[in-house]
C-alpha cells in the first residue's frame, strides 16, 4: 500500500464527508476509495470512520489521525521540495474556494499569474458563497468576504475592500421614474441574491459617515450574481452589485449608480488558511502572489 497516497485519500474523504465527493475530487472511482480505506483500518487496526447512508463520521481515532496525517503530508512536502526544487518552482496540488461573483470575475485574473510564475501546480478553484472555514471546506486558501468570526479556527490575511454599487439600467429609470432620496427604494423592484439584505433592509452611508439601515422592496431573490446583473442590466428592477461584475457596465453606460451622496459600504475580503505551521510551501507561495496581485484587482479602472 501506498501509505502517503492512502493517506491522502482519507484526509479528502473525510472533508468531503462522502466516499462520492472525494472520489469526484480525486478522479477514483467510489469502489476504490472504499477499498483503500478499508485497507488502510486494517493496516492501522483501528477504526476511522463511522459509515450511515448519508454521511461519513470521524471516530475519536480518526481524528486524531486526520490531523496528524495533515502534518505528515505536509512534512513530506516540505522535504521533497527541500531537495527538488532548486529553480524555485511549485509543484503539487492545491485546493482553493471563492466566493461566487469574486470568483468569476477576479480570480482567474489572479490565478493566471499563478500558473505563468508555477505552471506545475495543480489547482483546484471551487465557488461557493456559503461556506467560510477552509478547515470545514477541506481546501488550503478559502477567499471570503464580509466579517470574520472571530472563533474561526483558520488564519486570515487581509486582501483589500471590494466594492458595492446600488444600480439601475437607463431604461428602467425611464420608464419608473428616477431615484432621488433613499426613501424612494422601499417604490421600485428591488433585485438581490438571497443572502444579502434580508429583512429588506440594506446599509447605506454618506461619506465618512455612519451606515444607516434602509427599507428596500425585494422583488427578486435569485442564488447567483449573473441571474441578478442581467436581471438589472436588462431594465427588471434595481439592486447592488460587486464593483468588479459592473464596472464595464458603469463605464459604457448600461448601468448608472443611483443615489449620488450615498454608497452601499464595501465587503472586507480575506483569503483564510488553515492553522499549520509552517504552511505549506506551495501555499505560502500562492498566498504571497493573491497578497500581491488582487488589491490591484479590486480597484476601479482609472
Amino acid at each position: 500500500m501506498d501509505l502517503l497516497a492512502t493517506i491522502r485519500i482519507f484526509l479528502r474523504v473525510v472533508e468531503r464527508g462522502t466516499i462520492s465527493g472525494a472520489a469526484r475530487d480525486l478522479d477514483m472511482s467510489q469502489p476504490s476509495v472504499s477499498e483503500r480505506i478499508d485497507k488502510l483500518e486494517r493496516f492501522l487496526s483501528a477504526r476511522l470512520l463511522v459509515r450511515s447512508s448519508r454521511k461519513l463520521t470521524c471516530t475519536a481515532e480518526g481524528r486524531t489521525f486526520y490531523e496528524q496525517g495533515k502534518h505528515l503530508l505536509d512534512a513530506a512536502e516540505m522535504t521533497i521540495n527541500s531537495v527538488t526544487l532548486s529553480d524555485g518552482q511549485i509543484q503539487g496540488d492545491l485546493r482553493l474556494a471563492a466566493p461566487q461573483c469574486l470568483g468569476e470575475t477576479v480570480v482567474p485574473k489572479a490565478l493566471m499569474n499563478v500558473r505563468a510564475a508555477h505552471p506545475d501546480l495543480h489547482m483546484d478553484l471551487t465557488l461557493s458563497d456559503a461556506i467560510s472555514d477552509p478547515v470545514i471546506e477541506g481546501v488550503d486558501i478559502s477567499l471570503r468576504l464580509g466579517r470574520l468570526n472571530e472563533n474561526g479556527g483558520y488564519i486570515a490575511f487581509p486582501l483589500g475592500w471590494v466594492g458595492r454599487k446600488l444600480v439601475a439600467a437607463p431604461s428602467y429609470l425611464a420608464t419608473c421614474g428616477p431615484v432621488e432620496t433613499p426613501a424612494d427604494l422601499a417604490c421600485h423592484p428591488f433585485i438581490r441574491v438571497k443572502a444579502a439584505f434580508m429583512n429588506d433592509l440594506m446599509p447605506l452611508m454618506r461619506e465618512n459617515g455612519p451606515a444607516v439601515q434602509t427599507r428596500i422592496k425585494t422583488a427578486m431573490t435569485v442564488s447567483h450574481w449573473r441571474p441578478m446583473y442581467d436581471l438589472i442590466l436588462s431594465g427588471g428592477g434595481i439592486g447592488v452589485l460587486q464593483h468588479p461584475a459592473c464596472a464595464r457596465a458603469l463605464a459604457q453606460g448600461r448601468l448608472v449608480e443611483l443615489l449620488d451622496g450615498y454608497r452601499v459600504p464595501p465587503l472586507p475580503l480575506n483569503a483564510l488558511v488553515p492553522p499549520l505551521r509552517p504552511l505549506p510551501l506551495r501555499v505560502r507561495t500562492v498566498l504571497d502572489l493573491l497578497k500581491r496581485d488582487i488589491p490591484a484587482f479590486l480597484q476601479p479602472a482609472a
